[in-house]
């Protein structure tokens, strides 16, 4: 065996021994402070750090930043995950090798620098069941492995996006590690929140790549003294307890919150949370049992996955979704598979739905600068800079050089700005309104970025004024059903409700209190169990309890499909009762199995014009409570005139820029020799006629 190294301090960590599981002859070089090493976006600042002392928190800002994305230097396409935190941890991947990495203690005395370090080679296709091997050995041999399973990048020149699936979201992430995983970890908070970080890291390359998803740290809570709910394992019970406790206790803004717990879970799975809950207070939590980092990252990713409505896929749909993933299968597999790392089409479907039906309305505002000090290339715009492209491929090509705009140039990337480096103009559409209950977002005119996603406010009709808009969502019986049972079904007749929701029975009820159906009142009858036409055998999301409820009667000349089920989800939620926000008469929708005023909802309300309508009639209320105005309008009410000359809006032009002028000079140029030529050639031919 023959071992050759390069090796680079980086945070006063660096190989000093190797063992290498194979015979090999290797040489790298880790470079630092290149845009090609920094992860740009994992921390925002204001990422914080929470420990409790003699009770009470204790906040810290910062932290240790010690994770990288990149590539080998001079060896296409590859790609590169590391952390440096407490020795090296991570994996490296050439054209032909997969190349693991990691110390072989998970501490070392701090008399000395020096520490031994194993690296493995091999191939894509083999390291599943090699790591799965290394799993099942001593701990204590053994400790933290910390890779990245890297998906091919898209390399492709980007044109303005307006798609919510197309364009970069950013999924706000703050994880609390309970008392436990504080004692695992040496009862050290740096090692605790850096394992914590490692996993966030691996997390995040995969949905960044096949999601269009940034996963980006905003707090990490460590119960330092003692858990601050009930540890069992339950993983529902632990769920609700997690989800109060971040309603009552945790003040920072965050668009998920997951529980990591040094807990085996009597489950069939290693991690729980609310399906589609991203965004809430209330269902964006999560709880996930301690592993090794790659196979904690998997579980963070389903279960991250799940708040974003990606559902499991069982066995037997595993040839529809397409997944034939060698490295191990697709993440949403039920089959227990081991370290995937793909999303089949399925997810990536599922996904997509999920944002067109108008969820993950918070996932669009991107997270502020980063905590560390000004650094070119690390993808966020700071003082002193024109630009910053972190990856090259993250901006248009030659729009931004050395963090400075180009010559010419006035914007390097976003959805309003142009592959000329141009703003579009003001009143470009830059993100297409998913559904009724959304609001289009218009470019600025000096902005490459799109403006927030926003949609309407609470209590809008749509769908003919048949449904409501509620969070984003246009919410309707019917389309309740077609969710749930597929486009065929459609919601039962206002019949169905009125009869059966009044009995108290299994066949309709509005909810349960311990062994007993509750009656649903007369005033709440379409709150209470859905009741659906054209029922399929297996619902489209979540299992049957029990069975389906055939009901069919004969009403006014004709038989009526009235059937229900309950339909639960992992997280426990039955979709078989009607959801909030579907209408349940005039000016009146449900919640909590409840028909009540929309005024109950206490909605904050937009500015109204002179002439007494909201927003001066001319533009609609945002769930922000804004007026967002039409095209010709503008102020806070939408009370002032402001015409707006026509975009075009066409999707692969946009203002001409020096490129274009270029073009055309060069055009004209050709032209002129062109026709030049010619009419020499006619005077030599016509001298020698």
């Amino acid at each position: 065996m023959q071992s050759r190294k390069k090796s680079h301090c980086l945070q006063d960590s660096f190989i000093t021994s190797t063992r290498i599981l194979k015979p090999l002859i290797m040489s790298w070089i880790l470079g630092q402070g290149t845009s090609r090493n920094t992860i740009s976006d994992l921390l925002s600042s204001n990422y914080v750090e929470i420990d409790y002392e003699d009770g009470k928190q204790k906040f810290s800002k910062g932290g240790e930043h010690c994770y990288y994305h990149g590539s080998i230097r001079g060896i296409k396409d590859s790609r590169v995950a590391l952390s440096t935190c407490n020795g090296l941890h991570g994996m490296f991947e050439d054209s032909a090798y997969v190349y693991l990495i990691e110390p072989m203690d998970l501490t070392h005395g701090a008399e000395s620098r020096s520490r031994p370090h194993v690296i493995q080679r091999t191939s894509g296709t083999q390291a599943s069941k090699q790591l799965q091997d290394r799993e099942t050995e001593s701990s204590s041999e053994w400790p933290l492995i910390s890779e990245l399973l890297w998906l091919k990048r898209k390399r492709r020149r980007r044109a303005a996006s307006r798609g919510v699936f197309e364009e970069m979201k950013y999924l706000e992430l703050m994880i609390v590690n309970d008392h436990k995983m504080f004692k695992k970890h040496r009862s050290s908070t740096a090692y605790t929140n850096n394992f914590a970080k490692s996993v966030v890291n691996l997390v995040d390359a995969i949905y960044k790549e096949q999601l269009n998803t940034r996963v980006v740290l905003v707090a990490v809570e460590t119960w330092t003294d003692r858990d601050r709910i009930n540890i069992h394992p339950d993983p529902l019970q632990m769920l609700h307890d997690f989800s109060k406790y971040r309603q009552h206790y945790i003040k920072q803004h965050a668009d998920a919150v997951h529980l990591l717990s040094n807990v085996t879970f009597h489950y069939k799975r290693s991690s729980l949370s609310y399906f589609g809950g991203v965004c809430s207070v209330t269902r964006g939590v999560g709880v996930n049992e301690y592993g090794l980092p790659l196979a904690m990252a998997q579980e963070l990713a389903q279960s991250l996955a799940q708040n974003l409505g990606i559902q499991w896929e069982p066995a037997a749909r595993k040839p529809k979704c397409d997944c034939t993933e060698s490295w191990g299968g697709c993440i949403m597999e039920e089959t227990g598979v081991y370290h995937s790392r793909k999303f089949s089409k399925c997810s990536i479907a599922e996904y997509k739905e999920f944002l067109l039906r108008g969820g993950g309305a918070c996932l669009f505002n991107r997270p502020t600068k980063l905590f560390e000090n000004t650094e070119c290339g690390n993808g966020y715009v700071e003082a002193g800079e024109e630009c910053d492209c972190g990856f090259r491929m993250e901006c248009y090509a030659d729009c931004c050089k050395k963090c400075s705009l180009s010559n010419g140039a006035h914007c390097s990337d976003g959805p309003c700005c142009n592959t000329s480096c141009l703003f579009f103009p003001r009143g470009y559409d830059c993100r297409y309104a998913v559904n009724e209950c959304d609001i289009a977002e218009f470019c600025a005119g000096d902005s490459g970025q799109c403006p927030p996603n926003l949609h309407k406010q609470d209590g809008y009709a749509c769908d003919s004024n048949q449904g409501r808009c509620y969070n984003g969502e246009c919410k309707t019986r019917d389309n309740q059903c077609k969710y749930i049972w597929g486009s065929k079904s459609s919601g039962s007749d206002k019949f169905c409700y009125e009869k059966l929701n009044t009995e108290g029975t299994k066949k309709g009820n509005c909810g349960k209190d311990g062994d007993r159906w509750i009656q649903c009142s007369k005033h709440d009858v379409f709150c209470g169990f859905l009741l659906c036409t054209n029922l399929t055998k297996v619902p489209r999301v979540g299992q049957v309890q029990g069975e389906i409820i055939p009901n069919s009667f004969y009403h006014q000349g004709r038989i009526v499909d009235c059937s229900g089920a309950h339909v639960l989800l992992d997280d426990d939620t039955d979709l078989g009762y009607v959801e909030d926000g579907a209408p349940c008469g005039p000016q009146m929708m449900c919640l909590d199995k409840k028909c009540l005023p929309i005024q109950s909802l206490n909605i904050s309300s937009c500015p109204i014009g002179s002439n007494g309508k909201v927003c001066s009639g001319h533009g609609v209320c945002s769930n922000e409570a804004t007026c967002i105005c039409n095209f010709s309008w503008a102020g806070t009410d939408c009370s002032i005139d402001d015409p707006i000359r026509d975009t075009g809006n066409k999707k692969d032009e946009g203002p001409k820029g020096l490129c274009d002028f270029s073009f055309n000079i060069i055009s004209n140029i050709y032209y002129f020799v062109c026709v030049c030529v010619c009419v020499c050639v006619c005077v030599c031919v016509s001298v020698l006629q």
